[in-house]
């Protein structure tokens, strides 16, 4: 699996994920999203970085899920999506690679 690929995963679960769930007004459908990205990056930052560094990566990414709703009351639920979905790229793109 590309190196990459884990980040368009979580980018896609955190972002596709709330999209899912504001448009069908399907709160366990976004979560499946979530869910179903989250799976699949954890397997690539597995394949790549290790199982640690996986699990370590997934739990920021579950982190960052729960950090957007505390942060949306403060700054609108979009940019809050954007914000704990760019924190999360940057720790993929630094941590979840073979060093």
């Amino acid at each position: 699996m590309g190196a990459l690929l884990p980040t368009v995963f979580t980018t896609a679960g955190l972002i596709g994920g709330f999209q899912t769930a504001r448009s069908t007004k399907n709160r366990q459908l976004g979560g499946a999203v979530l869910a179903a990205a989250g799976a699949a990056a954890f397997l690539g930052w597995k394949k790549n970085a290790g199982a640690g560094t996986a699990a370590a990566l997934t739990a920021t990414y579950l982190a960052a899920f729960g950090a957007s709703h505390p942060l949306a009351k403060k700054m609108g639920a979009w940019p809050a999506v954007y914000t704990v979905t760019g924190a999360t790229a940057l720790a993929s793109l630094l941590l979840g690679r073979k060093r």
